[in-house]
């Protein structure tokens, strides 16, 4: 079983940073494509950034030129670096794995095989 911990929300000012973290312990991480999913009280999940084991990245048009992903294989660690943050932000974000390795980048939750409990980003007005 592949277990993720994500660490580092916490409450920030609007236009402030966050970086959170996920550590994976896959294996095999460095071929797994890995994402950021965020779930708003009375929202559905949505995808906020994805990094394929490529290394490609795919994000939610209204992250984007704001939020990074990156990943550190020999951490078996993704990161999500979030700037400029909003009040839309706030969310409950999870790390979430695919073992579906032939697709680089998928998006789609379904596509995800393994996740976080979820780490709270609070983004005050």
């Amino acid at each position: 079983q592949v277990h993720l911990g994500e660490f580092g929300g916490r409450l920030v000012q609007a236009g402030g940073s966050l970086r959170l973290s996920c550590v994976s312990s896959a294996r095999a991480f460095n071929t797994y494509p890995m994402g950021w999913f965020r779930q708003a009280p009375g929202e559905e999940r949505e995808m906020v950034a994805v990094i394929g084991w490529s290394e490609n990245t795919i994000y939610e048009d209204s992250v984007k030129g704001r939020f990074t992903i990156s990943r550190d294989n020999s951490k078996n660690t993704i990161y999500l670096q979030m700037t400029n943050l909003k009040p839309e932000d706030t969310a409950v974000y999870l790390c979430a794995a695919s073992g579906r390795t032939h697709y680089d980048t998928p998006q789609a939750a379904r596509d995800f095989d393994f996740w976080g409990q979820g780490t709270q980003v609070t983004v005050s007005s």
